[in-house]
């Protein structure tokens, strides 16, 4: 290759992304543990390789890779992320299709930031953790230069503290806690929360975390019921069928709140 068609490439590489980060539009942060960055089509560690087609690529959902680059959007999601857990199919790819469709792709460019982990708890994103300086920081990444307006955050999260009376009990204070820190740090005070109530937990103190979540107490705080969607036989972690069912869920508590709040979206 020519020292001139080189530069020609890397010039057309340069006004694709310039291009692609003009039209971030509606930004969506994706944080929690296992069942936010997906282990749908994950068995043995091992993922099927099976992409439903409500997860297929569009050239209009883009992510934030773990570089801070926007790239399109492709399952798993949270490959480059969440890198100490085999990745599969999670919410974040039916959201933005179904949102899309819904919206008759009138909001342009979708644009996702995957910040999951797998098996934290609530105290591990707490102000000053690494998990809550992660998703600050990529969160803040992504809308650098007004490529974008952070719409909402999906939460998926609380797996990890029905194990423990102690952790159950403290839950809601410490989800009221983060989301209020978070709203403030990332400068949107009124930032739409749209949260999961759990599907699965521990044997003892699930309901007291569901319960927590289905009552926040916080304004703009939204829960979609996961409770009797089809679980792996690991009776933990979402199948594939209920990643996209939740991410149709997601979405449409999210319409919903914004035809009922003074947030809107410009089409």
């Amino acid at each position: 290759m020519t020292k001139s068609k080189a530069l020609l490439m890397i010039m057309a590489l340069s006004y694709f992304t310039a291009i692609a980060n003009s039209q971030v539009k509606n930004i969506f942060l994706l944080a929690g543990q296992s069942n936010m960055s997906g282990l749908g089509g994950v068995v043995k560690n091992k993922w099927d390789g099976i992409v439903p087609p409500e997860c297929s690529p569009n050239p209009a959902i883009l992510k934030l890779d773990a570089n801070l680059q926007w790239v399109e959007a492709t399952e798993p999601l949270h490959a480059d992320i969440d890198v100490n857990v085999t990745c599969g199919i999670g919410p974040g790819m039916p959201f933005a299709n179904s949102l899309l469709n819904k919206t008759s792709t009138c909001l342009g460019i979708v644009g996702l930031v995957p910040c999951a982990m797998a098996g934290n708890k609530i105290s591990e994103w707490q102000k000053g953790t690494f998990l809550y300086n992660q998703l600050v920081m990529r969160a803040k990444a992504s809308i650098v230069q007004e490529y974008g307006v952070i719409r909402a955050m999906l939460w998926y999260q609380g797996e990890s503290d029905t194990m423990s009376q102690n952790d159950a009990n403290s839950y809601k204070e410490k989800m009221q806690q983060f989301f209020t820190d978070l709203r403030n740090d990332v400068g949107i005070p009124q930032l739409l929360i749209i949260q999961v109530a759990l599907a699965s937990g521990g044997k003892h103190y699930t309901e007291i975390v569901r319960e927590a979540q289905l009552n926040p107490d916080l304004a703009n705080v939204v829960t979609v019921d996961a409770k009797g969607l089809q679980l792996q036989k690991d009776n933990l972690h979402l199948t594939a069928s209920s990643q996209v069912l939740l991410g149709h869920m997601m979405v449409d508590a999210f319409l919903e709140t914004i035809l009922t709040t003074t947030s809107s979206i410009d089409c």
